[in-house]
């Protein structure tokens, strides 16, 4: 279950961190980041990459975020399993000698990291970014299906035990980034689920699984399938305003489930900025790659091969835009553009 990848890569962090102790008796604070309202996968990464570098290497470690913990399911996550975190809002960057990403990259316009700062250490499963060949310390693994699972063989090679509340926290991790491993491959992630399962408290995966879902959540839900638009495999719904931009991705998922639809697309605007999400049944379809020609040089985007995520900055006719996207989206498809349609949805059929 320890890759011989993992042992090196644990080896290289490990020599960094002996030779910063020879140099200084003070190592210097680590801040780990996760990416922009983070998911599940960030938020379990994060979490144990805090408890590798307290418990492995006895250094002061903070984890990180920016934007929002919006969905009601990762509130629940944070809450239930005792997850201490900090929105970068709140911290003094100054304070902290060393950086570490996870589950994003730098200058990749997911993440809070300052463009100018390059961060010690990268851990993440997307495909490499151009700004990630300066990092001193990368791990990159495409191939496995979430980045919590990397970071959790770092804990096994450093002979620590993943207590019930981490166990917890990769578990939903591994589960909601692959969906129960219909989504992606799921490479060495299904070895360390089978482990950790048996360890997972199942009462709080059950509360985190269900959480309580706000008014707002159905609100939005409402005017999602108000929305509805196809053509071809292709399905569409604009949001509009939003209250937290977790909410697109999971539209994003929800859609894909339409029958006879094999893309979906769901945009939304926050914060002076839309946002999108693709998500396809098609396992060689590269969505990370259209993503970032969909937004262009003025946006930020990437992902894997069957989702993918980004953002524009707001236009002033926000609907227009959204069409526009989506527009661009059927024609790099090879759909055609002009026979976009609404989908009505008939309750007496």
């Amino acid at each position: 279950m320890i890759s011989d990848l993992t042992r090196e890569r644990f080896a290289a962090l490990e020599s960094f961190v002996d030779k910063a102790r020879k140099k200084s008796r003070d190592p210097g604070r680590w801040l780990v980041l996760t990416h922009d309202n983070p998911d599940p996968d960030s938020l379990a990464a994060g979490w144990l990459l805090v408890r590798l570098l307290h418990h492995a290497f006895k250094l002061d470690a903070t984890l990180g975020y920016g934007g929002l913990v919006g969905r009601a399911e990762n509130r629940e996550m944070v809450r239930a399993l005792g997850i201490e975190l900090t929105s970068i809002r709140n911290l003094d960057l100054s304070r902290f000698r060393h950086f570490a990403l996870v589950d994003t990259q730098p200058r990749t316009g997911n993440n809070s990291l300052p463009e100018a700062t390059v961060p010690t250490l990268v851990i993440d499963h997307h495909p490499q970014r151009r700004a990630t060949s300066q990092v001193p310390l990368v791990d990159i693994r495409v191939d496995y299906g979430a980045t919590a699972s990397i970071v959790a063989e770092y804990l096994l090679a450093a002979g620590l035990k993943i207590p019930h509340s981490a166990a917890t926290a990769l578990v939903y991790a591994i589960r909601s980034e692959t969906q129960d491993f219909a989504r992606e491959s799921a490479g060495p992630d299904k070895a360390l689920y089978d482990e950790m399962l048996p360890r997972a408290n199942k009462r709080l995966l059950g509360r985190i699984q269900n959480a309580p879902l706000p008014l707002d959540y159905f609100a939005t839900l409402r005017r999602a399938l108000e929305s509805l638009q196809t053509v071809d495999t292709l399905v569409i719904s604009h949001l509009g305003d939003v209250e937290q931009p977790d909410i697109v991705p999971e539209i994003a998922d929800l859609l894909l489930r339409l029958e006879g639809k094999t893309w979906s697309l769901c945009t939304g605007r926050f914060a002076e900025r839309v946002f999108l999400s693709i998500r396809t049944t098609n396992p060689r379809a590269e969505a990370g790659q259209l993503m970032r020609r969909l937004v262009g040089r003025r946006g930020k985007g990437g992902g894997h091969s069957m989702i993918a995520g980004g953002w524009v900055p707001a236009k002033t006719d926000v609907e227009g835009q959204q069409r526009a996207l989506a527009e661009r989206l059927a024609k790099a498809l090879r759909k055609k553009p002009e026979k976009i349609v609404p989908i009505i949805l008939d309750a007496e059929e």
